[in-house]
């Protein structure tokens, strides 16, 4: 059985969620988030006197059954990215490596000869610092994949450690060739 499934998710003031057929909708003060449920779940909403809690119970079918954690997780992902913006940082390493964001748009200067313009979704915000890219939004989901598929453009390599990398992420380096001696 899911532990995960079991914990009941407290909304906080200022957040409202609605439960309709197939999916969950959760209103915060800046954005709306629908969460698409599995077929056959069940999701409760209690309302308390001083605090709304959602549940997600436990259902008969075997399918269902292991997709019950991830559910209730995927609702409170979705209440908490509302609360306080999930945020993902990468880091430009290697001479001339740049980026920029010019309005929607950010533009890296990544060692190709050309730079490329990535454009940012819908409720995507981003900030640069010096060489640092910081994308943040509602959405965990989509704040990761964006973060991957700018990483996408350039990984690190493990020569020189030049690349697009998360700020936590440590890249495993190799040696290079040695010189022979005759």
């Amino acid at each position: 059985m899911s532990r995960i499934g079991k914990k009941p998710i407290l909304l906080p003031s200022g957040i409202d969620l609605t439960v309709e057929a197939g999916k969950v909708i959760v209103k915060g003060p800046k954005a709306t988030l629908t969460v698409p449920l599995p077929p056959h779940s069940i999701v409760t909403l209690e309302t308390e006197p001083r605090s709304a809690v959602v549940n997600v119970e436990l259902p008969d079918n075997v399918y269902q059954r292991a997709i019950w954690g991830l559910t209730r997780q995927l609702i409170a992902n979705a209440v908490e990215g509302l609360q306080k913006p999930y945020e993902k940082s990468l880091e430009f390493v290697g001479v001339g490596y740049k980026v920029a964001l010019e309005g929607k748009t950010v533009v890296m200067d990544v060692g190709f000869s050309h730079n490329i313009k990535f454009p940012l979704p819908e409720g995507i915000e981003a900030k640069v610092d010096k060489q640092v890219l910081t994308i943040s939004g509602a959405d965990k989901q989509m704040v990761g994949e964006l973060a991957a598929q700018i990483r996408r453009k350039r990984p690190p390599e493990p020569y020189k450690g030049k690349g697009v990398k998360y700020t936590d992420e440590t890249i495993r380096r190799k040696a290079g060739k040695t010189a022979k001696t005759a």
